[in-house]
């Protein structure tokens, strides 16, 4: 008797090892990175995205957030997904351009007036198009490019007017060409670094400026090491989620579609909260003793007007117009 019962524990152990195992093996984990602090909209965004989903796959794909640069700066992220390692993040467009060039269109300067029109730009069949090349030439998926972080100002330590003022002014950009360019073109010298190194950077004076979005300004605590911040809004920074296509092909075809409705979905959840709590922030930013300024952003478009041909974009820039009209 002892041995049948013996027997039938044994049998019930394996039984139950083998339906978690069966249970691990159907559940695929995608881990998202950014650099930004769980309190940021993109941060809520990219929660809220974790929970959804699971809810909607019933737990067969199981998203994990990483906030805060845990996995590392978004460019080594993308390195980390492209060498096959299962990581995503969420990155403005542009750093993609080096393997689709038409891409930088999204974060060309003054290009979109507000986010709507970046939304509706990223939903065409023109921008999905640029976007499918990306996984045959970089073997990077795109999940979603509407997850909206603000509109790019300039953070200063002294006020500036027009781009004459920029003049010599080490300026902290995203290393992409039409980021580097566009603040070459306002008249400051762009000099890229991780995010994460901004603060320290600003504070030390290794760097003069920054530019960065209102949500970000707050978040990083920027406005204890700078002065000024002077809204030219020169790039809508409107980024994108991406992750390894090797990860993404565990998926179920169903599933994809569940993850990509749900990370569009989500983007314009976050994209909301950035706007909202966009014009907060600068008002806390403010109290803290920043001067905030309006300038006439004539002189500013006037000088970007030439990244469009430095950087070959005036195709992809009529494109966008021709969308928008539609």
């Amino acid at each position: 008797m002892k041995n049948i019962i013996k027997g039938l524990s044994i049998a019930a152990l394996l039984t139950s090892t083998i339906v978690l195992a069966t249970s691990s093996m159907a559940a695929t984990t995608l881990r998202i990175g950014t650099v930004l602090s769980p309190n940021d909209p993109m941060g809520q965004g990219l929660d809220k995205f974790k929970a959804d989903v699971a809810a909607a796959t019933k737990g067969a794909v199981n998203i994990e957030v990483f906030h805060n640069s845990q996995l590392g700066d978004t460019t080594e992220m993308i390195d980390q997904a492209r060498a096959g390692g299962n990581i995503g993040t969420v990155t403005d467009v542009a750093r993609l351009s080096s393997f689709v060039p038409s891409l930088a269109i999204l974060s060309a300067p003054f290009l979109f007036d507000n986010y709507q029109q970046a939304d509706k730009f990223a939903s065409s069949s023109e921008y999905l198009g640029w976007a499918a090349q990306l996984e045959e030439k970089a073997g990077l998926v795109m999940i979603a490019s509407n997850w909206y972080q603000g509109a790019r100002h300039a953070l200063t330590q002294k006020a500036i007017k027009d781009p004459t003022d920029l003049a010599g002014v080490r300026m902290r950009t995203i290393g992409a060409p039409v980021w580097i360019e566009t603040i070459r073109a306002m008249g400051a010298e762009p000099t890229p670094i991780a995010w994460g190194e901004v603060y320290s950077a600003l504070q030390l004076g290794t760097i003069d400026a920054a530019e960065a979005q209102p949500t970000a300004i707050w978040g990083a605590k920027l406005y204890e090491v700078i002065k000024n911040v002077t809204k030219t809004g020169h790039i809508q920074l409107v980024t994108a989620i991406v992750v390894g296509a090797d990860s993404w092909n565990t998926i179920s075809a169903d599933n994809q579609k569940i993850v990509r409705r749900l990370a569009v979905e989500n983007g314009r959840f976050a994209s909301d909260l950035t706007i909202k709590l966009g014009d907060e922030a600068l008002k806390k930013v403010a109290a803290s003793g920043v001067t905030i300024s309006d300038v006439d952003l004539a002189p500013f478009k006037k000088a970007v007007s030439s990244v469009y041909t430095l950087l070959k974009l005036e195709k992809e820039a009529a494109i966008v117009k021709s969308v928008l009209a539609n």
